[in-house]
């Protein structure tokens, strides 16, 4: 019995079949590459739009996120751990991108604004607006865990924390989310 979550990932199959396509991406072949970026490419872009709430950000963070991963794949030692390896660059890249609108803003005297959501059912927006009430660090290890299913181990090795840490922020982005969304503020 597992307490890690690995439970909630993808079937082996799936994460057998990613492996197999960085092995052969490392080995040079472009079509595992466009296939890994196909199948990818969706998982990274929901995390980056729940990590900056812009699109069009997001999807740049995600592009900057993919050169860094075709770039640096050759010294994955192992293929298993792409999932953390691959969020942990989006996480990187964007961090960046928020430093980089932040410095921005200063400059020009701008206030942070919230961008408009697109009409959705009522729990949608429920959802969202309870994970964007979450902290950085705690919005993340959320969206890993309950979104794209990695294990706490893996949520700890693409936040940089010690596996303690990425339980506290689980635990406490779960405790927050179960608070804001069924009203119970206790």
């Amino acid at each position: 019995m597992t307490t890690t979550g690995s439970t909630a990932g993808p079937p082996a199959s799936a994460r057998i079949y990613d492996e197999l396509l960085v092995t052969l991406v490392q080995s040079g072949d472009r079509r595992a590459g466009e296939r890994l970026a196909a199948r990818w490419q969706p998982r990274l872009a929901r995390t980056a739009r729940r990590l900056l709430a812009e699109d069009e950000a997001a999807l740049a963070a995600v592009q900057e996120a993919w050169l860094s991963i075709l770039r640096g794949i050759g010294s994955l030692r192992d293929p298993a751990r792409f999932a953390p390896w691959a969020f942990g660059i989006l996480r990187r890249r964007c961090a960046d991108r928020i430093r980089r609108a932040q410095a921005e803003r200063a400059r020009s005297g701008e206030s942070a604004h919230e961008p408009a959501l697109p009409a959705s059912a009522e729990e949608a927006v429920a959802i969202r607006q309870a994970f964007a009430a979450l902290p950085p660090d705690q919005r993340l290890a959320a969206q890993l865990f309950f979104v794209e299913g990695l294990t706490l181990a893996e949520i700890a090795e693409v936040q940089e924390v010690p596996l303690g840490t990425a339980k506290t922020r689980l635990f406490h982005a779960r405790r927050k989310l179960k608070a804001v969304l069924t009203g119970d503020d206790t």
